[in-house]
């Protein structure tokens, strides 16, 4: 190797990481600043930014729910089934059982763990692909909803719902919706989690090679239900803070919710750490999804333009992902010196 290409090397593998992991952020910040240029009245302002921020931070929740599993190697399609159904349970409990909101809300939160594990069990014990599996149970939860609901809507009363339950949602912190706030508490736990505790560790592991992590003695099984378990507690979150926003329970609610939040978690796989699902990267996926809905909505565009630019991103998202993960893998021999290796991957449900 030449002295100049060695130079050239250097220069540019930082700023091709620059690039593949920051992209994605400097894509929303330009979108902001075009939406901006075009939209200087309605769209750099304070009101704005905090009706996006509000509108987004269901979608961005369930796309950090979405990612769990994700990291395993496995999907949870229940997610928007799990939505609808929590937050009908929820509103049923307070409007028309008398709960306290906190004792409906955490009995929901741990219903939704608990219905977590049942997926994890399906799939790991079950031996089902979690596709299948997920889309199956997904759908019994919606028989449950309308069962529940008898396909009506559930209104609250003339006092309305308690003010402490509405607030969780409406209130607003630093000058900025509380939800927002959820968002970011919530990515830094997962962040933790994923990144600096073995748990985290051992669940890259698995999604990225079942095989190996079962012959270096990780419980795959155990930790591919705790997972699960991980989504579904996500998803009851999100399902009493929809409950909260709505103020009304909506038996048909939930399944607008699932294709976001597989673009924004499969989308963040591209960004931050390229090549892997991680929590920092879903919510700038989600940030610059947002961003960009919320400017072509004020630029007048029809109603379906939201379910196609949502599809186009998630066919993007998925093809970058792949893409940046091939990338990595051949990167490794040539940084670590080496010749390359093969490094099989197992397919998710494989073992």
């Amino acid at each position: 190797m030449t002295e100049s290409h060695s130079s050239r090397s250097l220069r540019g593998r930082p700023l091709g990481h620059l690039v593949g992991g920051y992209g994605l952020l400097a894509l929303t910040a330009l979108l902001f600043l075009v939406f901006s240029i075009v939209l200087p009245d309605t769209f750099p302002t304070v009101d704005n930014i905090s009706s996006i921020l509000s509108d987004q931070s269901i979608p961005a929740i369930l796309a950090l729910g979405a990612m769990i599993p994700i990291v395993t190697g496995a999907f949870d399609l229940s997610i928007g089934f799990g939505l609808g159904f929590a937050h009908v349970v929820v509103l049923q409990l307070i409007v028309d059982d008398g709960w306290p909101w906190a004792a409906a809300g955490v009995l929901v939160v741990l219903g939704g763990a608990a219905f977590g594990v049942v997926n994890g069990a399906i799939v790991e014990f079950g031996q089902i692909d979690s596709f299948i599996a997920t889309l199956g149970t997904g759908s019994i939860l919606f028989a449950f909803t309308g069962w529940i609901t008898g396909g009506a809507q559930i209104v609250p009363g003339p006092n309305g719902l308690p003010t402490g339950f509405t607030d969780l949602y409406d209130s607003k912190f630093l000058g900025l919706p509380v939800s927002a706030f959820y968002v970011l508490a919530l990515a830094a736990i997962l962040w933790l989690i994923l990144e600096r505790l073995p748990l985290g560790r051992y669940m890259y592991v698995i999604g990225s090679n079942i095989r190996a992590a079962e012959l270096v003695g990780i419980p795959t099984r155990r930790y591919r239900v705790y997972a699960f378990a991980g989504s579904g507690l996500v998803v009851g979150v999100a399902g009493v803070l929809l409950a909260a926003q709505q103020q009304i329970g909506n038996p048909s609610v939930g399944l607008e919710y699932l294709l976001p939040a597989f673009v924004g978690a499969l989308l963040g796989a591209t960004a931050i750490k390229p090549g892997r699902p991680n929590a920092l990267g879903t919510v700038v996926a989600v940030a610059v999804l947002a961003v960009g809905l919320a400017g072509i909505s004020q630029l007048g565009a029809a109603f379906w333009a939201t379910p196609l630019f949502n599809g186009a991103t998630l066919l993007i998202a998925v093809g970058l992902a792949g893409y940046t993960k091939r990338r990595r893998l051949r990167s490794r021999p040539a940084e670590t010196g080496r010749a390359p290796a093969t490094e099989p991957t197992a397919p998710p449900e494989e073992r």
